[in-house]
């Protein structure tokens, strides 16, 4: 019993999933056009992608490429910008749960560093905007989140014709994005960093280069390995996300790539293969099968068409509020195909509550864990920036649209 409880406790969207396709089964009986009902292009690619991206983790790739980027940073705005951004960007190809999964506890172990005023004024607001640029910045590609890879999928469209969807959002909110750091850095003060870590300053005193602030490291340091596998590695999951790509775009057969992709990975790292993320894509498959049931109700079927139709991108949004943005794609994409509307309710939806996003509870878990975090600032602040932003988005919406 205690297991099921810690089960539903870790995975709970996963849990409504599975109930609400189990329910829908009453309805509609197991038959044959059950195995109709899964997108398998999606899951292959989404598992091809979460292979790769968890293997560039485990080199330690991503945290590598930060280093460099705070390598010269000496003043508290350089390192706010920097970690924000860096999800910002790195978020439209790595998906904006593991750019959070990489760069929040790397903003954590930055903030350490520095003194107790700047930890004070800059944790929270960093990790919050961390969150929210992963979010937006996500929204760009169909490989940035989940929803849109679902989406893009289903729309049949190419990959230019997805981002002149998404692009205006996501440069309006770099824009937004700006202005908020701007304005906080402005509030704050772009104090000068002063480590409190007698051994960074050791470490930076040993280096032969003078010091260029507290995360002086050199390209030595940072990229160079003397063990051959770790190259052989990278090449190898550089090669697989070339592969993984050219299936997003079309070109290459998606089956081909998922079995070249899952056959080169048991041979060469298959321990990499326990770091997917199997209750994503069981929740894919869960709603896959409640979806197709509802769809053979005519009478939920045409309720839920009529409450849809001419409203998707505001009833995304409204339900990504209360359910999350990847099950609100899953469930409204049955019932409309206005796949351009979902792609940006969907994505404009993952602003707002806690929930919204499923990437939005990462960071938040990893500040729980924080002692120097207070959990009722920390959602007061994530709910106030990104209830703001998703009004100014929505509204930049109705002008464009």
């Amino acid at each position: 019993m205690n297991r099921i409880k810690e089960f539903v406790k870790k995975e709970a969207v996963l849990t409504v999933a599975i109930f609400l396709a189990v329910i829908s089964m009453f309805f509609v009986h197991p038959d044959k056009e059950y195995i109709g009902y899964i997108d398998f292009r999606t899951l292959g690619i989404l598992f091809m992608l979460m292979v790769v991206v968890a293997g560039f983790s485990k080199l330690g790739i991503f945290e590598k490429l930060a280093k460099l980027m705070l390598a010269r940073v000496n003043r508290v705005s350089g390192v706010v910008f920097t970690l924000t951004i860096l999800c910002f960007l790195s978020s439209m190809f790595i998906t904006n749960d593991v750019a959070l999964i990489t760069f929040v506890p790397f903003a954590f172990t930055t903030f350490k560093l520095l003194d107790e005023d700047v930890k004070k004024k800059y944790m929270i607001p960093t990790v919050v905007f961390e969150t929210v640029a992963a979010n937006l910045g996500s929204m760009l590609t169909p490989v940035g989140n989940p929803q849109n890879l679902y989406l893009y999928g289903k729309a049949e469209i190419g990959i230019g014709e997805f981002t002149a969807i998404t692009a205006p959002y996501t440069l309006m909110s770099f824009v937004l994005i700006a202005l908020g750091l701007t304005v906080l850095i402005i509030r704050n003060g772009n104090a000068r960093i002063k480590s409190e870590d007698e051994d960074l300053t050791s470490l930076n005193a040993s280096q032969n280069t003078p010091r260029q602030g507290v995360f002086n490291v050199t390209l030595t340091e940072l990229f160079m390995k003397s063990r051959t596998r770790y190259h052989v590695n990278l090449i190898l999951y550089i090669m697989l996300f070339i592969v993984a790509l050219l299936s997003v775009l079309r070109i290459f057969p998606w089956h081909m790539s998922f079995f070249i992709t899952l056959i080169i990975v048991l041979f060469a790292d298959h321990e990499n293969l326990k770091n997917v993320d199997y209750s994503l894509l069981m929740t894919f498959v869960a709603f896959f099968i409640f979806i197709g049931n509802m769809g053979r109700i005519p009478a939920f079927s045409t309720f839920l068409s009529r409450m849809v139709s001419g409203k998707e991108v505001i009833t995304a949004v409204l339900s990504s509020q209360v359910v999350s943005n990847v099950p609100a794609a899953l469930l409204l994409s049955g019932f409309t195909d206005n796949y351009k509307a979902l792609i940006i309710g969907t994505d404009l939806g993952g602003l707002g509550t806690l929930i919204a996003s499923m990437a939005s509870l990462i960071s938040y878990k990893i500040a729980a864990q924080s002692k120097e975090i207070k959990m009722g600032k920390y959602l007061l602040y994530f709910t106030m920036v990104n209830v703001v932003f998703l009004i100014i988005l929505f509204l930049f919406h109705i002008i464009i649209a």
